[in-house]
């Protein structure tokens, strides 16, 4: 492949297919380092800053060098603005011949089988679910992908879904009566086909889960697999390489069989007590915790009263389950396939109750309607290796946070195996072509409490009102805990109130992260108090969010029980848990908070970090240098006068 330099030139391909489109230096050498590590078969760890413009500085040389190429998204909203926007205008600029297919999990895809049965079935919570599978009926008539994205008509949490859809366990594969017309089934043959398929993470480490356990490969044999969003990997790694059992799961269950049950074998009464008996095991074990959420590790949970009990009883009812289907199993494809399911939980409930390797975290999550027992690995490094040890390929990692402080790559190195690599990974990062200095601002404030005081969110609401007004809204306060994120949120509510100051203020949680996010654009000069779930993968570019307020450093909960295992595992290495796991993890976190803000090259704005510690700890100034290079200040005079020099918000709406 020649170089890609010429196709980003101002009179390019590209400028010339696309209208006001410029030429940056830093797009320009990771597209020539690119090409160079797809011609080498070499494995390339680069971070581009916001604004560098990675998607077409890989998607260039990826379409320029032929052969096949995957490309892992983090988020289905980017898997679909890939394969919808840019992939084909990038193809169009080139004037390549080639084909690109989109794919996604089964869950995504509208299932002929599930939906039937359902419909007919009739069972509804409420109207509104009843009226959404109807929609959903009338879309698989006249979809040709069945993907739910192009159901606009239907919300994309509707529970609905759940009766349109079917999953690994439910999906009947070569019995279905309708597997000639399965969307799913479409999907992958396409892919098979295809020159260039979009993919994202969770699917390609089903994958990689899948080839491992010899059933075969879902994905097709590649020259290159890019993927971008690629700090996400090792934590969707650490998801699909373990194992999980959960009461919604078996709830899931239940429910099917007594569809499959009432569908062809409505004599056997016997099976439907089974159903309520396994649905009455799983909700009681549910029942053990409180209502909030929580993770814990197995030997915290065994503390609770009743649940070595409730673990034991459920796997009981599903052994008593187990022996009445049996007999049943061969009445219809449903049956067999739910006789199946239930054999695999019941291997996973024992394999977790007695662990035979010792190299996986047991813990227990908690959710406000469900139980999930978990069998985590305490490393990715060795299962991710071996994938990239196997057919020779080019393997493309980036984002616009891997590195901790200037060009460090170690910690994300070390994460995914890359760094016993021979040779060795290629590493590289490009700045932002943004003008920080000029349009962000850095706020510290001073006399900030430790963040472990008892008066610290009330601190961090106090901080952020001033500012708040100054902006006239249009802001996000980032919180580390659900439960900071309601006091702020109360606290801000209350102080707007007392000033008189008629702003909108959103919290996480009042609908989904879609119809947040719309409504905090649409209305101009709303406040949105979150956590986790906003600090990435948020894009909100223009006047409708200049001011980003983090109440502390992101620090994962030191009674974790996945980071307490890796910590215990680390320390007896004789390695520093806090040097090489906690910081790099809170520094890219932090980066990926940050960049909430300038989002493009007109957005400016203020960045105001609550927690003192990136002031006064040693640790702290790596995350301080590890930021983009904003002006920085402790002064509050200076960021009110920052925010209230922005133009005024547009008229909310």
């Amino acid at each position: 492949m020649s170089d890609p330099a010429p196709i980003f030139a101002d009179d390019g391909p590209l400028a010339a297919a696309i209208p006001g489109f410029r030429a940056r230096p830093q797009q320009i050498e990771m597209a020539q380092k690119i090409a160079e590590a797809l011609r080498e078969n070499r494995v390339l760890v680069a971070e581009a800053g916001t604004g560098t413009g990675k998607t077409f500085a890989y998607l260039v040389p990826a379409l320029l060098a032929g052969g096949k190429a995957i490309i892992s998204t983090g988020t289905k909203t980017l898997q679909d603005q890939l394969f919808n926007r840019d992939l084909p205008t990038v193809r169009a600029a080139l004037k390549v011949p080639v084909t690109i297919a989109l794919l996604k999990g089964r869950a995504n895809y509208v299932c002929h089988y599930h939906l039937e049965r359902n419909a007919r079935d009739g069972r509804f919570l409420t109207a509104q679910d009843a009226a959404d599978l109807r929609a959903i009926t009338r879309f698989a008539r006249l979809t040709q992908t069945g993907d739910k994205a192009e159901c606009t008509d239907v919300r994309e949490d509707s529970l609905a879904w759940l009766a349109a859809t079917s999953t690994r366990d439910n999906c009947l594969g070569q019995d279905c009566p309708h597997k000639d017309e399965c969307f799913v089934m479409q999907a992958r043959r396409n892919a098979m086909e295809a020159d260039v398929v979009v993919v994202n993470h969770h699917l390609f480490f089903a994958d990689v889960m899948l080839r491992d356990e010899g059933m075969g490969e879902l994905l097709p044999a590649c020259n290159a697999v890019i993927f971008d969003e690629a700090h996400q990997l090792p934590e969707t790694a650490s998801l699909f390489f373990g194992d999980s059992v959960s009461t919604a799961q078996v709830l899931e269950l239940a429910r099917d069989t007594r569809s499959e049950t009432v569908a062809a074998a409505r004599d056997c009464v016997a099976m439907i007590d089974q159903t309520r008996n396994l649905e009455k095991a799983a909700r009681d074990l549910r029942l053990v915790f409180g209502p909030e959420s929580a993770r814990l590790s197995a030997a915290q949970a065994g503390e609770h009263e009743n649940f070595d009990v409730m673990v034991e009883a459920l796997e009981k009812a599903l052994a008593d389950f187990h022996a009445v289907l049996a007999t049943q199993a061969e009445r219809s494809e449903g049956l067999g396939n739910c006789l199946r399911r239930t054999e695999e939980m019941s291997e996973r409930l024992a394999s977790w109750r007695k662990p035979e390797d010792k190299e996986l975290i047991r813990w227990v999550e908690v959710f406000t309607q469900s139980l999930a027992l978990n069998a985590t690995p305490l490393h990715v490094s060795d299962v991710f290796k071996r994938q990239l040890e196997g057919h020779p390929r080019a393997w493309i990692f980036t984002s616009a946070t891997l590195a901790v402080g200037k060009a460090d790559f170690g910690h994300y190195c070390r994460e995914l195996g890359l760094a016993w690599m021979d040779p060795p990974p290629l590493t590289a990062v490009w700045g932002s072509p943004f003008d920080y200095a000029e349009q962000a601002l850095l706020y510290a404030p001073a006399g900030m409490p430790e963040p472990n005081s008892p008066d610290y969110t009330e601190r961090v609401a106090k901080v952020a009102l001033p500012l708040i007004r100054a902006a006239r809204g249009r802001a996000f306060v980032l919180c580390t805990s659900l439960r900071a994120m309601r006091r702020i949120h109360e606290l801000i509510l209350d102080g707007l109130a007392q000033s008189g100051d008629a702003l909108p203020v959103l919290l996480q949680g009042e609908g989904s992260r879609t119809e947040l996010l719309e409504r905090f654009r649409r209305l101009g000069n709303a406040v949105l108090v979150a956590s986790q779930s906003f600090w990435e993968g948020v894009d909100v570019p223009g006047d409708a969010l200049s001011l980003v307020v983090i109440d502390k450093l992101p620090f994962a909960p030191p009674d974790d029980p996945v980071l307490a295992a890796r910590v215990e595992h680390m320390q007896k290495q004789g390695l520093s848990p806090f040097v090489h796991h906690q910081l790099p993890k809170t520094v890219i976190n932090m980066k990926q908070g940050a960049g909430r803000l300038i989002r493009s090259e007109r957005d400016r704005g203020v960045l105001c970090i609550c927690d003192p510690r990136m002031i006064d700890k040693s640790y702290g100034k790596v995350v301080w240098r590890s930021l983009p290079p904003m002006r920085r200040t402790r002064a509050e005079a200076d960021a009110v006068a920052f925010l209230e020099s922005l133009p005024p918000p547009r008229q909310a709406g």
